[in-house]
C-alpha cells in the first residue's frame, strides 16, 4: 500500500486539505481498488470525545454509489494510510488547474483578447 500511495503522491496533483465539493482519489488494497469520487457532506461525529468526522463519498463508478465513513481529519486529508476491516485505505483531495475564469483578475480579459485575435474573420463592434 505504501508503495501504492507513493506513485499516486508522484503522479497525481493532490491538496493539503479536503472540503465538500473536492475530487479525491480513493485506494484500497482489499478489495483492490482505484477510484475517484466527489466528496458530499463532512460532519462532526458529536458522539466521540475525539475529532472523527462523517465523510460522505459519492464514488464515481459504475454503478454509482454513496458511501459514509467514519474518518480523522489525517485520514480523509492524504496524512496516513488508514485501515478498515484491517485492510489499508488511501484518501486525498485532487488539485486542479485554475479555470481561466477563476485565475484571477485580468486574466479573463487577457484570453478573451486573445481568442478575438485567433478568430474566424468576425470581430467585435462596439
Amino acid at each position: 500500500m505504501e508503495q501504492l500511495v507513493a506513485e499516486l503522491k508522484r503522479i497525481l496533483p493532490l491538496k493539503a486539505t479536503t472540503t465538500e465539493g473536492d475530487i479525491v482519489i480513493v485506494a484500497a488494497k482489499t478489495p483492490q481498488m482505484l477510484v475517484y469520487a466527489r466528496v458530499g457532506e463532512i460532519e462532526r461525529d458529536q458522539g466521540r470525545k475525539e475529532e472523527w468526522w462523517h465523510v460522505t463519498l459519492h464514488l464515481l463508478a459504475i454503478p454509482l454509489q454513496t458511501v459514509v465513513w467514519t474518518l480523522r481529519t489525517p485520514q480523509f486529508t492524504g496524512q496516513e494510510i488508514f485501515t478498515m476491516g484491517g485492510e489499508g485505505r488511501f484518501i486525498q483531495a485532487l488539485q486542479f488547474a485554475p479555470s481561466v475564469a477563476s485565475a484571477g483578475p485580468g486574466t479573463g480579459q487577457a484570453a478573451k483578447t486573445t481568442a478575438r485575435q485567433h478568430s474566424s474573420g468576425l470581430r467585435v463592434v462596439k
